[in-house]
């Protein structure tokens, strides 16, 4: 398959959440969390999900350590902030996209983590955006709250107008590549901010 699908658990009930799963028919979950407990949330702790999902028929599969945004390499913070640039290049972190890629291509797979929108998620603005320069024509939808679907085009063109982005005539924004470029750029930015408090 070159299809791939993302989910945020937010604060579902866990009847909820494998209800969004099989609205896609999901076989498999790769969940990209770098702590995967959340004390709001104490339903979708890595142990309770090991049980619950193949449970239900659902394939788990922490790529926690691999492609999480919370770093234990020092290389990746600058100042105390986390640099999503840095994180994409570590060879661990390639790893973990080959295996998500690999996964993709073997069952329907949904990439998780814990926000409900994807653009205030490091499964988008980190994940996606270099999981598409691996493989262009990747296609990428997200599972939203209320189950509706977005594709990763229409979340693209979304970021863009949450930054107010707009083409120039001349510059280094005379593209939609260009400002969709910047508009991930500006949105790691803003969610590397809150690393040391959030899952983002």
């Amino acid at each position: 398959m070159n299809e791939l699908f993302t989910i945020g658990h937010s604060n579902h009930s866990l009847e909820r959440f494998l209800k969004l799963l099989r609205s896609q028919t999901i076989s498999t979950v790769i969940d990209v969390r770098s702590s995967p407990y959340s004390k709001y949330s104490p339903q979708f702790g890595k142990d309770i999900l090991e049980k619950a999902l193949p449970n239900a028929a659902i394939r788990y599969v922490f790529l926690g350590r691999e492609i999480g945004a919370r770093r234990s390499e020092a290389n990746c913070y600058v100042g105390g902030q986390a640099r999503y640039d840095r994180i994409a290049q570590l060879p661990v972190f390639q790893e973990g996209l080959a295996q998500v890629l690999e996964q993709a291509a073997k069952n329907r797979c949904a990439v998780m983590c814990s926000e409900g929108d994807p653009l205030t998620c490091h499964r988008t603005i980190l994940i996606c955006r270099e999981l598409k320069k691996m493989q262009p024509g990747l296609q990428i939808t997200h599972i939203l709250s209320d189950a509706a679907t977005e594709t990763h085009d229409a979340a693209q063109q979304r970021l863009v107008k949450m930054h107010k982005l707009q083409r120039e005539l001349f510059g280094e924004l005379t593209t939609e590549a260009a400002l969709i470029n910047r508009a991930f750029d500006l949105q790691a930015e803003k969610l590397a901010c809150a690393q040391e408090t959030e899952e983002a």
